[in-house]
């Protein structure tokens, strides 16, 4: 078995079923790391801000997603050009646009499973949104929210060829699929889809649904709070920060969102019967 597709590997197996024994190869969700440098008009060489661990594609946007969710840059238009490599990738800012003093305190290694690893202090856990949500908009119809996690399992072609890799989909409040992210790291594959939308200039997105395919954990529901997205869906459970989070900042958070079912923990008023 060979994988074209740089997002899988295929690896040798054994598989135990029952009495029987049967060598196997098995196509695995590939996770390898990515350095993301920057570099400013005003010092060109370029600094290494993380490393994560990550499932290549979509690089770019990742880069772009992670500087937008963690209030680095604000707009597309700060992003002078993004050039990627194999193993790392490189943003140069624009004229005029600085790195905070923070971030030297904050080049890290993430792993997939980690959003906010290399916070100096709890004091800066929590990055400032761009503004905040419309209360009470958009409207989304409580029939369109179970159909969500169907819609997002059909579109993800990497988790159907290995069954290890997350999700995040952004949904049209008709529950269209709009765009698709996957990977190793539930956070990684949110912040290639935001900063997809950055790059195309689709932000804030205040029209919209973002389904992950993981539970609801507070750095997940921090960065749809970023990119102004006013409904948060998981398949899994919130975490207690996460409801916190959403009440604060006037989120719709919906944990639970499968069998037909899903729980309100956070701005019901937009849900609509």
């Amino acid at each position: 078995m060979t994988s074209p597709d740089p997002r899988t590997r295929p690896v040798a197996a054994v598989l135990y079923r029952g009495g029987e024994v049967s060598a196997r190869r098995d196509l695995l969700a590939v996770e390898d790391p990515l350095e993301i440098r920057v570099a400013t008009a005003d010092d060109p060489e370029p600094r290494r801000l993380s490393m994560t661990m990550r499932t290549p594609g979509d690089d770019a946007d990742l880069a772009a997603g992670f500087l937008y969710t963690e209030g680095i840059v604000r707009s597309r238009e700060q992003i002078a050009g993004i050039t990627c490599s194999e193993d790392h990738v490189r943003v140069d800012l624009a004229a005029g646009v600085r790195l905070p003093e923070a971030v030297p305190k904050r080049s890290f290694v993430m792993t997939s499973a980690c959003g906010v690893c290399g916070r100096a202090s709890l004091d800066n856990l929590r990055a400032q949104p761009p503004g905040p949500l419309t209360p009470g908009l958009p409207q989304l119809a409580a029939t369109v929210v179970p159909g969500l996690p169907g819609a997002l399992l059909r579109a993800q072609a990497t988790f159907a060829a290995t069954g290890g890799i997350h999700a995040a989909g952004l949904f049209d409040l008709r529950g269209e699929l709009r765009l698709l992210r996957e990977d190793v790291g539930r956070h990684n594959a949110v912040d290639k889809l935001v900063g997809a939308l950055l790059l195309a200039g689709q932000l804030p997105a205040t029209d919209a649904v973002l389904m992950v395919s993981a539970r609801a954990s507070f750095e997940l529901v921090q960065k749809a709070l970023m990119a102004q997205i006013p409904i948060f869906a998981a398949v899994g459970a919130p975490s207690s920060l996460a409801v916190e989070l959403a009440v604060e900042a006037d989120m719709t958070l919906l944990g639970f969102v499968r069998e037909g079912r899903f729980t309100v923990y956070s701005g019901g008023i937009r849900i609509t019967r």
